[in-house]
């Protein structure tokens, strides 16, 4: 299983990186543009990402905006709903205006702070964990 952590914070990203790390190989990545370059080469050489975790705010390019921009790519490829990555948002703004922003393209979201127990609870919620 691959997964992609996206954070521009490093404590977040490594704190998420630890928490998903017992279900795959992770590779974590600090901004946007980092994600969809990385997503773009998983996508060219068939070497899909089962999971990716996105911050919401980053300096670069919004996390709503990847989330969208990678929805489009896996689209372009031809990808089911099977072979799309699970994608969880992750934010420290709880308020209901960016969570709808994702809804219908991602498959949940988490707000910070956030412990392994939740990101574990939420991946069974998407399905992803049974």
């Amino acid at each position: 299983m691959r997964i992609l952590v996206v954070d521009d914070e490093v404590v977040s990203r490594k704190k998420m990186m630890k928490s998903v790390s017992e279900l795959g190989v992770c590779e974590g990545v600090q901004n946007g543009s980092a994600a969809l370059s990385a997503v773009r080469t998983a996508l060219e050489e068939w070497k899909l990402y089962d999971l990716i975790t996105l911050d919401i705010s980053m300096p670069d390019i919004s996390g709503t905006e990847v989330l969208t921009q990678i929805r489009i790519l896996e689209a372009e490829r031809g990808l089911d709903d099977e072979e799309r990555a699970t994608i969880l948002m992750v934010t420290s703004h709880s308020d209901i205006e960016t969570v709808k922003a994702c809804v219908g393209k991602c498959d949940g979201y988490v707000i910070k702070p956030f412990n392994k127990e939740v990101i574990m609870e939420k991946l069974k919620k998407t399905g992803f964990l049974r």
